[in-house]
């Protein structure tokens, strides 16, 4: 009795050349996932953002972000990066400059190549990096912006002394 070679190995790199022509196999764009602070409640408010926010950003549709997080987002390539629970900037100061976009304060910084938005008096800090391919770019912010004021609530205020 004559064995037939087995084909699963050939159908296995045809459907795996397949998915990286078509790029739904990509392993997605480097992302590091922020490191909030150790409460449930940041990991649950940045899960219920990412739920909430839109497929699509100046046009381009959701990317995949590596390492998966419930605390990062991506949009088109180059991509536009959502990052919820990062550290307050080290450039942000009582003097500095803010936009305000439906509700949500950003704190802007220039990078070599795009910009850098930093949200402002909420419970927890959400940033998103948009390339310079995006000019301006603070338009990307137009279509975050009310997820962000719907899924992070504002900050306590300090108790007075």
């Amino acid at each position: 009795m004559r064995r037939r070679p087995s084909r699963s190995p050939a159908v296995a790199l045809v459907a795996a050349g397949v998915c990286l022509a078509l790029s739904g196999c990509s392993r997605g764009v480097p992302v590091p996932p922020p490191e909030p602070q150790p409460s449930g409640s940041a990991y649950f408010a940045c899960a219920n953002l990412k739920a909430d926010l839109p497929e699509q950003v100046l046009g381009h549709n959701t990317t995949a972000t590596t390492p998966w997080s419930s605390l990062t987002t991506a949009w088109g390539d180059p991509a536009i990066v959502l990052r919820c629970g990062v550290p307050a900037p080290a450039a942000l100061t009582p003097t500095s400059q803010l936009i305000t976009i439906d509700g949500v304060a950003w704190f802007p910084e220039q990078l070599e190549r795009g910009y850098l938005f930093t949200t402002y008096g909420l419970s927890l800090n959400v940033e998103v990096s948009v390339p310079s391919a995006y000019a301006p770019e603070a338009d990307a912010l137009t279509e975050i912006s009310r997820s962000i004021a719907e899924s992070i609530p504002a900050a306590s205020p300090s108790p007075s002394p």
